[in-house]
This record gives C-alpha cells, structure tokens and sequence, in this order.
C-alpha cells in the first residue's frame, strides 16, 4: 500500500519532487509504520513498485 501525496515540493531548479508515503508491516510485532521517500516526479512509479 502506498499513495502519493497531492502537493509537489518545487525548487527553484526547475525540478518536481513529489513526497511517496509507504505503509510497511513489521514481520517481528505486526505493526505497521509509514516510512516517506521524497523523489523526482518522473520516477514516483519506479518508487511505488519497489517493495
């Protein structure tokens, strides 16, 4: 599971980042944690199929 969040980050680069959310379950407790990945916008589908 993971989403996209709406809102681009913008530098003055000219450069779109884009900031991916992943939800990610612990194999030891069960519990789940979200860890966030800021990257370009033309690899968010790479980010997303990564696992």
């Amino acid at each position: 599971m993971a989403k996209k969040v709406v809102a681009t980050l913008r530098t003055n680069s000219g450069k779109d980042y884009a900031k991916v959310i992943r939800v990610v379950k612990s194999p030891k407790t069960g519990a789940y944690s979200f860890r966030e990945q800021i990257v370009l916008q033309d690899s968010v589908k790479e980010a997303l199929a990564k696992k």
